[in-house]
């Protein structure tokens, strides 16, 4: 059993940084622990209801700093208290399977995303059944990232395995991380969509599931995400841009757009 319960995945979460971007890339981009809560509580206001969070270091690099992420959470909790959090542990070609889950340990928050694909980038070892163990009746609930078709089998193989826990189980779908130039179509989320229902079928439950895209496209590959029943992750950590081409004022801006896309959806 849980020691606290899992919560359900928000409907629309920012990402409002990521690991790479920095203010040359544009000026509103968050980078100090102020700029990343005041971001959060203007999307909060927006529409949106949950943060993805990346902390920097002095200099602004992308680190797995748990001293950083416990101020960053604590500033959250006083001012958005109501804002679903997310750190990530994103390896950025730095980090250990081991350093990922040692943060974890460490700051052992609510929800955490980690990329299946880099857990398991050393192969398999007995350290990793148990990590995703201890913080499934911890109550935290991992969002396995998901780059494509082979990675859900990857994680089928692990859950069918026991390595991963069967419960509980929240998925995104990262559509043009890896092709030319970053960008995505609506259409790269149907090879997701198939694969999950086989997913779902060997987990024996429906997967808490949303959508997150590259490249100019990201609002209509999102609003195509909610028409299949998803949720989504938006922000300056993907794409920069409405989907007229017109730059965003801010992270903000970008939740707003895609509100009034999806009303029209509706």
């Amino acid at each position: 059993m849980t020691m606290s319960p899992i919560t359900d995945l928000p409907n629309i979460m920012v990402a409002p940084n990521g690991a790479r971007r920095t203010k040359a890339d544009h000026p509103a981009l968050p980078i100090t622990i102020a700029e990343v809560v005041a971001t959060a509580k203007a999307c909060q206001q927006t529409g949106a209801d949950g943060l993805h969070a990346h902390v920097r270091d002095a200099e602004g690099s992308h680190v797995l700093d748990s001293g950083l992420y416990k101020e960053l959470l604590a500033e959250l909790a006083h001012v958005t208290p109501d804002l679903y959090v997310q750190i990530t542990t994103e390896a950025v070609g730095i980090y250990t399977p081991e350093q990922q889950r040692a943060l974890v340990r460490a700051v052992q928050p609510k929800a955490v995303s980690i990329s299946i694909r880099e857990m398991m980038s050393e192969g398999e070892n007995p350290e990793i059944a148990r990590f995703y163990h201890d913080q499934w009746h911890a109550g935290t609930g991992i969002q396995h990232i998901l780059y494509g078709t082979d990675d859900i089998a990857l994680l089928q193989g692990l859950c069918e395995r026991d390595i991963v826990p069967k419960n509980d189980l929240k998925l995104l779908f990262v559509l043009g991380r890896y092709t030319a130039g970053q960008v995505s179509s609506p259409s790269d989320l149907h090879p997701f969509l198939e694969a999950l229902k086989a997913f779902d079928q060997s987990c024996g439950a429906s997967s808490d599931w949303a959508c997150c895209a590259f490249g100019q496209a990201e609002t209509s590959c999102l609003a195509a995400a909610v028409s299949n029943g998803g949720k989504v992750r938006i922000g300056f950590e993907n794409n920069l841009h409405h989907s007229d081409g017109s730059l965003a004022r801010d992270n903000a801006d970008r939740v707003s757009h895609l509100i009034s896309i999806l009303r029209k959806q509706a």
